[in-house]
C-alpha cells in the first residue's frame, strides 16, 4: 500500500522490450537506501516489482495487461517519473489510500497558473469519472491529490508549488496522459450496495451509521 506522498523523481535509463513486455531501469536514489529484490515501488503510481538492482538504479518488468491499461507506454529514455516505496507499518499516513492499482488514464486539457498554484484540468472516461467526487481524493501519476470541481468526465485540481517542485507533474503538458486510480473506498461501498445477496449493508445501514 502506498499514500500518494511521492519521495522523488527518478529517471528512465533503459527501457527493453520482452515481446509484449518490457524492463524498465530507473535511476534514483532515496528510494535504493533500503530497496530489496521483491519490493514493490510505485512507478508513477503503478505498484511494480523491484527485480534488481545497483547502487544508482533498480529494474521492473511490466507485463503487458500494465501496459495497456497505464502511461508507461508512453515513456522514453531519460522520461521523469514518480516514485514512493511501499508504506512502512510505522509510517506516517500523509496522503490516502493509494493501492498502486491503476483504474485507467486521463488527458490533461487544460494547464492554469493562479497566483502561486497551478490548475490542472483532466479529462478521462464516464467509469472512472462515475468515482471522482467533489473535495474527494484521486492519485495522478501516483500523486495524491484533491478533486476540486467536477464537471462530466473531466475533473480540476489545484496543485501547491511544494508538490509542483517534489514530482514529474510539472513536466506534464496539454495533451499528456496521466495515470488514475480513484479512491479505493467508494468502489468498495458501490460493490456492497449493490451485491445482491444476504448481506446486511444496506444502504440505509450505512446511512444509519454515519457513512
Amino acid at each position: 500500500m502506498f499514500t500518494g506522498i511521492i519521495e522523488e523523481v527518478g529517471k528512465i535509463s533503459g527501457i527493453h522490450k520482452k515481446g509484449n513486455s518490457i524492463r524498465l531501469i530507473i535511476n534514483a536514489k532515496t528510494i535504493l537506501e533500503d530497496i530489496k529484490a521483491g519490493d514493490s515501488v510505485a512507478v508513477n503510481g503503478i505498484c511494480l516489482t523491484a527485480a534488481d538492482h545497483d547502487a544508482t538504479s533498480f529494474s521492473a518488468d511490466v507485463m503487458h495487461e500494465t501496459l495497456n491499461r497505464t502511461s508507461l507506454s508512453c515513456l522514453k529514455q531519460g522520461s521523469p517519473v514518480n516514485l514512493e516505496r511501499a508504506l512502512p507499518a510505522d509510517g506516517r499516513f500523509g496522503g490516502h489510500i493509494v493501492t498502486g492499482h491503476i483504474d485507467g488514464t486521463g488527458t490533461i486539457i487544460k494547464i492554469q497558473k493562479d497566483n502561486i498554484a497551478v490548475w490542472y484540468t483532466i479529462q478521462t472516461t464516464d467509469k472512472i469519472a462515475h468515482y471522482i467526487i467533489e473535495k474527494g481524493s484521486i492519485a495522478i501519476d501516483g500523486i495524491s491529490l484533491t478533486v476540486a470541481t467536477v464537471s462530466g468526465n473531466s475533473f480540476r485540481v489545484s496543485v501547491i508549488p511544494h508538490t509542483l517542485a517534489h514530482t514529474a507533474l510539472i513536466t506534464k503538458r496539454n495533451g499528456d496522459t496521466v495515470n488514475l486510480e480513484n479512491d479505493c473506498i467508494g468502489k468498495y461501498v458501490e460493490k456492497f450496495l449493490v451485491k445482491e445477496d444476504t448481506s446486511k449493508i444496506t444502504k440505509e445501514f450505512l446511512l444509519k451509521n454515519g457513512y
